[in-house]
Protein backbone atom coordinates (compact mmCIF):
# COMPACT_ATOMS: atom_id res chain seq x y z
CA UNK A 1 0.00 0.00 0.00
CA UNK A 2 1.00 3.56 -1.04
CA UNK A 3 1.82 5.25 2.99
CA UNK A 4 2.94 8.89 4.14
CA UNK A 5 4.15 8.36 7.68
CA UNK A 6 4.19 11.39 10.20
CA UNK A 7 5.96 11.11 13.68
CA UNK A 8 8.71 12.72 15.90
CA UNK A 9 10.03 10.90 18.95
CA UNK A 10 12.07 8.10 19.10
CA UNK A 11 9.27 5.57 19.70
CA UNK A 12 7.40 6.74 16.48
CA UNK A 13 10.85 6.53 14.49
CA UNK A 14 11.46 2.33 15.53
CA UNK A 15 8.05 1.93 13.91
CA UNK A 16 9.01 3.95 11.21
CA UNK A 17 11.61 1.40 10.44
CA UNK A 18 9.68 -1.40 10.87
CA UNK A 19 7.13 -0.08 8.18
CA UNK A 20 9.94 1.30 6.05
CA UNK A 21 11.27 -2.41 5.80
CA UNK A 22 7.34 -3.65 4.87
CA UNK A 23 5.11 -3.86 1.47
CA UNK A 24 3.93 -0.33 2.76
CA UNK A 25 7.24 1.37 2.75
CA UNK A 26 6.10 4.91 3.58
CA UNK A 27 7.04 7.30 0.74
CA UNK A 28 7.31 10.41 2.45
CA UNK A 29 7.91 11.40 6.32
CA UNK A 30 6.79 14.30 7.33
CA UNK A 31 8.24 15.13 11.40
CA UNK A 32 8.28 18.40 13.20
CA UNK A 33 10.89 20.91 12.25
CA UNK A 34 14.90 21.02 13.83
CA UNK A 35 14.65 22.03 17.74
CA UNK A 36 17.34 23.27 20.64
CA UNK A 37 18.35 19.99 22.51
CA UNK A 38 20.67 18.56 25.09
CA UNK A 39 22.75 20.30 27.70
CA UNK A 40 24.60 22.76 24.65
CA UNK A 41 20.90 23.70 23.34
CA UNK A 42 21.94 22.67 19.61
CA UNK A 43 19.75 22.67 16.95
CA UNK A 44 18.96 19.33 15.81
CA UNK A 45 16.49 16.67 14.29
CA UNK A 46 13.60 14.85 15.47
CA UNK A 47 14.67 11.13 15.78
CA UNK A 48 12.04 10.48 12.96
CA UNK A 49 13.75 13.15 10.63
CA UNK A 50 17.35 11.46 10.98
CA UNK A 51 15.75 8.21 10.76
CA UNK A 52 14.11 9.39 7.22
CA UNK A 53 17.17 10.55 6.12
CA UNK A 54 19.14 7.20 6.84
CA UNK A 55 16.27 4.78 5.14
CA UNK A 56 15.99 7.36 1.95
CA UNK A 57 12.65 8.03 2.10
CA UNK A 58 11.83 11.52 1.00
CA UNK A 59 11.64 14.17 4.20
CA UNK A 60 9.22 17.55 5.01
CA UNK A 61 9.14 19.57 7.99
CA UNK A 62 6.90 22.37 7.96
CA UNK A 63 6.63 24.17 10.83
CA UNK A 64 2.67 22.95 10.71
CA UNK A 65 1.45 20.39 9.00
CA UNK A 66 -1.97 21.80 8.96
CA UNK A 67 -0.64 24.49 6.40
CA UNK A 68 -1.71 23.83 3.07
CA UNK A 69 1.81 23.42 1.42
CA UNK A 70 2.32 20.45 3.66
CA UNK A 71 -1.38 19.06 3.13
CA UNK A 72 -0.47 19.37 -0.95
CA UNK A 73 3.04 17.36 -0.47
CA UNK A 74 0.84 14.56 1.48
CA UNK A 75 -1.55 14.99 -1.98
CA UNK A 76 0.69 14.80 -4.46
CA UNK A 77 2.58 11.14 -2.68
CA UNK A 78 -1.57 9.66 -2.97
CA UNK A 79 -1.37 7.67 0.35
CA UNK A 80 -4.01 5.12 0.98
CA UNK A 81 -3.30 5.52 4.05
CA UNK A 82 -1.41 7.94 6.46
CA UNK A 83 0.19 6.46 9.19
CA UNK A 84 0.78 8.69 12.30
CA UNK A 85 2.74 8.01 15.27
CA UNK A 86 3.56 10.26 18.21
CA UNK A 87 3.66 13.24 15.57
CA UNK A 88 3.57 16.00 18.67
CA UNK A 89 1.04 18.49 16.87
CA UNK A 90 -2.68 18.55 16.26
CA UNK A 91 -4.36 17.82 13.31
CA UNK A 92 -6.90 19.32 11.99
CA UNK A 93 -9.20 19.42 9.24
CA UNK A 94 -8.72 19.53 6.01
CA UNK A 95 -6.28 16.78 6.49
CA UNK A 96 -8.34 14.88 8.80
CA UNK A 97 -11.21 14.61 6.52
CA UNK A 98 -8.59 14.17 3.08
CA UNK A 99 -7.23 10.55 4.11
CA UNK A 100 -7.66 6.83 5.80
CA UNK A 101 -5.33 8.20 9.17
CA UNK A 102 -4.28 5.73 11.40
CA UNK A 103 -2.70 6.64 14.72
CA UNK A 104 -0.40 4.19 16.73
CA UNK A 105 -1.14 4.99 19.96
CA UNK A 106 0.80 3.31 22.98
CA UNK A 107 -1.67 2.40 25.90
CA UNK A 108 -4.79 0.33 25.68
CA UNK A 109 -7.23 3.30 25.17
CA UNK A 110 -9.06 4.85 25.99
CA UNK A 111 -6.85 4.40 28.75
CA UNK A 112 -4.04 7.44 28.83
CA UNK A 113 -4.95 9.42 26.08
CA UNK A 114 -3.05 11.95 25.08
CA UNK A 115 0.93 12.81 24.97
CA UNK A 116 2.61 10.83 27.98
CA UNK A 117 1.10 7.12 27.66
CA UNK A 118 4.01 4.99 28.74
CA UNK A 119 5.15 7.69 31.39
CA UNK A 120 1.75 7.59 33.20
CA UNK A 121 1.27 4.25 33.38
CA UNK A 122 4.06 3.08 35.19
CA UNK A 123 3.75 6.07 37.44
CA UNK A 124 0.34 4.92 38.14
CA UNK A 125 1.27 1.58 38.49
CA UNK A 126 -0.31 -0.35 36.60
CA UNK A 127 0.59 -4.03 35.97
CA UNK A 128 -0.38 -3.93 31.98
CA UNK A 129 -0.60 -1.50 28.75
CA UNK A 130 -0.08 -2.04 25.39
CA UNK A 131 -0.84 -0.58 21.74
CA UNK A 132 -3.67 0.17 20.05
CA UNK A 133 -4.43 1.27 16.29
CA UNK A 134 -7.20 3.99 16.06
CA UNK A 135 -8.87 5.97 13.03
CA UNK A 136 -7.35 9.76 14.01
CA UNK A 137 -10.22 12.41 14.30
CA UNK A 138 -10.60 16.07 15.58
CA UNK A 139 -10.79 14.48 19.07
CA UNK A 140 -7.35 13.68 21.52
CA UNK A 141 -7.11 10.14 21.06
CA UNK A 142 -10.79 9.61 20.86
CA UNK A 143 -11.26 7.91 17.49
CA UNK A 144 -12.64 4.41 16.88
CA UNK A 145 -10.43 1.47 17.45
CA UNK A 146 -9.50 -1.33 15.03
CA UNK A 147 -6.29 -3.21 16.66
CA UNK A 148 -4.31 -3.43 20.09
CA UNK A 149 -2.35 -5.66 21.79
CA UNK A 150 -1.77 -6.02 25.90
CA UNK A 151 1.75 -5.95 27.10
CA UNK A 152 2.47 -6.43 30.57
CA UNK A 153 4.02 -3.78 33.01
CA UNK A 154 7.32 -5.42 34.75
CA UNK A 155 8.19 -3.99 38.36
CA UNK A 156 11.66 -3.28 37.00
CA UNK A 157 10.52 -1.64 33.92
CA UNK A 158 11.82 2.03 33.27
CA UNK A 159 9.99 3.90 30.63
CA UNK A 160 13.42 2.53 28.04
CA UNK A 161 12.27 -0.66 28.31
CA UNK A 162 8.64 -0.55 28.28
CA UNK A 163 9.05 1.92 25.22
CA UNK A 164 11.17 -0.62 23.15
CA UNK A 165 8.86 -3.02 23.70
CA UNK A 166 5.79 -0.96 22.70
CA UNK A 167 7.49 0.23 19.62
CA UNK A 168 8.55 -2.85 18.65
CA UNK A 169 4.73 -4.51 19.45
CA UNK A 170 3.43 -1.03 17.95
CA UNK A 171 5.73 -1.81 14.41
CA UNK A 172 4.32 -5.02 14.08
CA UNK A 173 0.84 -5.05 14.37
CA UNK A 174 0.31 -1.79 11.98
CA UNK A 175 1.91 -3.69 9.03
CA UNK A 176 -0.17 -6.66 10.05
CA UNK A 177 -2.97 -4.27 10.00
CA UNK A 178 -2.19 -2.71 6.88
CA UNK A 179 -1.55 -5.91 5.41
CA UNK A 180 -5.04 -6.86 6.19
CA UNK A 181 -6.61 -3.52 4.67
CA UNK A 182 -4.81 -4.46 1.53
CA UNK A 183 -5.72 -8.00 1.23
CA UNK A 184 -9.34 -6.37 1.46
CA UNK A 185 -10.26 -8.04 4.80
CA UNK A 186 -9.14 -4.91 7.59
CA UNK A 187 -10.72 -5.52 10.87
CA UNK A 188 -13.86 -3.51 12.52
CA UNK A 189 -13.18 -0.58 14.41
CA UNK A 190 -15.01 0.66 17.36
CA UNK A 191 -15.88 3.15 19.20
CA UNK A 192 -14.06 3.94 22.19
CA UNK A 193 -16.18 3.18 25.62
CA UNK A 194 -15.96 6.68 27.20
CA UNK A 195 -16.45 5.55 30.85
CA UNK A 196 -12.55 3.90 30.83
CA UNK A 197 -11.61 7.49 29.64
CA UNK A 198 -7.91 8.60 31.54
CA UNK A 199 -5.84 11.11 30.20
CA UNK A 200 -2.29 11.02 29.94
CA UNK A 201 -0.63 14.92 30.69
CA UNK A 202 2.68 16.04 29.54
CA UNK A 203 5.27 15.43 31.82
CA UNK A 204 6.11 18.83 33.38
CA UNK A 205 9.03 20.51 35.70
CA UNK A 206 6.23 19.40 38.50
CA UNK A 207 5.85 15.93 37.60
CA UNK A 208 9.71 15.89 38.13
CA UNK A 209 10.49 16.74 41.30
CA UNK A 210 9.90 13.71 43.70
CA UNK A 211 7.43 14.61 46.83
CA UNK A 212 8.58 13.66 50.00
CA UNK A 213 5.21 13.80 51.07
CA UNK A 214 4.11 10.82 49.05
CA UNK A 215 5.40 6.79 50.17
CA UNK A 216 8.67 5.73 48.57
CA UNK A 217 6.87 3.11 46.11
CA UNK A 218 5.14 5.83 44.25
CA UNK A 219 8.00 7.80 44.07
CA UNK A 220 10.37 4.75 43.21
CA UNK A 221 7.24 4.60 40.19
CA UNK A 222 8.46 8.24 39.07
CA UNK A 223 12.05 7.71 38.25
CA UNK A 224 11.34 4.37 36.44
CA UNK A 225 8.94 6.26 34.38
CA UNK A 226 10.88 9.63 33.62
CA UNK A 227 14.23 7.30 33.12
CA UNK A 228 16.49 7.93 31.09
CA UNK A 229 14.93 10.13 28.79
CA UNK A 230 13.71 13.03 31.15
CA UNK A 231 14.66 12.32 34.70
CA UNK A 232 13.46 12.96 37.94
CA UNK A 233 14.82 14.98 40.84
CA UNK A 234 15.02 15.99 44.09
CA UNK A 235 15.06 19.42 45.87
CA UNK A 236 18.41 19.83 47.97
CA UNK A 237 18.41 22.20 51.21
CA UNK A 238 20.59 24.45 49.09
CA UNK A 239 17.80 24.58 46.74
CA UNK A 240 19.56 22.94 44.11
CA UNK A 241 18.02 19.70 42.11
CA UNK A 242 19.97 16.01 42.16
CA UNK A 243 18.65 13.93 39.27
CA UNK A 244 17.34 10.49 40.26
CA UNK A 245 18.55 7.75 37.82
CA UNK A 246 17.92 4.73 39.51
CA UNK A 247 15.85 4.21 42.84
CA UNK A 248 14.69 1.31 45.22
CA UNK A 249 12.15 1.36 48.57
CA UNK A 250 14.11 1.40 51.84
CA UNK A 251 13.26 -0.40 54.70
CA UNK A 252 14.18 2.72 56.94
CA UNK A 253 12.11 5.25 57.72
CA UNK A 254 13.51 8.82 58.52
CA UNK A 255 12.25 12.34 57.82
CA UNK A 256 10.61 13.31 54.94
CA UNK A 257 12.62 14.91 52.66
CA UNK A 258 16.08 14.15 53.98
CA UNK A 259 19.03 12.87 51.88
CA UNK A 260 21.53 11.30 54.40
CA UNK A 261 24.58 8.90 53.76
CA UNK A 262 23.68 5.82 55.60
CA UNK A 263 26.54 3.25 55.93
CA UNK A 264 27.32 3.95 52.00
CA UNK A 265 23.69 4.38 50.74
CA UNK A 266 22.12 7.43 50.04
CA UNK A 267 18.05 7.31 51.59
CA UNK A 268 15.59 10.28 50.85
CA UNK A 269 13.27 10.02 53.44
CA UNK A 270 9.53 9.95 51.98
CA UNK A 271 5.98 9.41 53.07
CA UNK A 272 6.53 6.36 54.68
CA UNK A 273 9.52 4.07 53.85
CA UNK A 274 12.69 6.11 52.54
CA UNK A 275 13.75 5.82 49.50
CA UNK A 276 17.08 4.75 48.21
CA UNK A 277 18.55 6.36 45.72
CA UNK A 278 21.09 3.92 43.68
CA UNK A 279 22.26 6.45 41.05
CA UNK A 280 22.19 10.38 40.77
CA UNK A 281 23.48 13.16 39.17
CA UNK A 282 24.31 16.54 40.34
CA UNK A 283 23.15 19.52 38.77
CA UNK A 284 25.62 20.17 35.46
CA UNK A 285 27.33 17.02 36.13
CA UNK A 286 27.79 13.65 35.05
CA UNK A 287 25.86 10.20 36.54
CA UNK A 288 27.29 8.20 38.99
CA UNK A 289 26.59 5.31 41.75
CA UNK A 290 25.80 7.06 45.14
CA UNK A 291 28.47 6.21 47.32
CA UNK A 292 30.66 7.93 44.22
CA UNK A 293 28.32 10.95 45.14
CA UNK A 294 28.38 10.98 48.25
CA UNK A 295 32.23 10.65 48.89
CA UNK A 296 32.09 14.43 47.17
CA UNK A 297 29.45 15.28 49.39
CA UNK A 298 30.38 14.25 52.34
CA UNK A 299 26.87 14.67 55.10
Amino acid sequence: MRTVFLGTSEFAAAVLARLAASDHRPTLVLSRPDRPRGRGRRMAAPPVAERARALGIALEQPESVNEPSAGASIAQAQPEVVVVCAFGALIKEPLLSAHELLNVHPSLLPRWRGAAPIERAIMAGDERTGVSIMRLTAGLDSGPVCAGVVEPIASEDTYGSLATRLSEIGGELLVRTLDEIAQGTPSAFAEQDEIGVSYAEKIGPEDRLLDPSRPASELERVVRALHPHIGARVALADATLLGVQRARVAAERMPAGTLTGVEGRLLYGAGDNALELLEVQPSGGRPMDAAAYLRGHAR
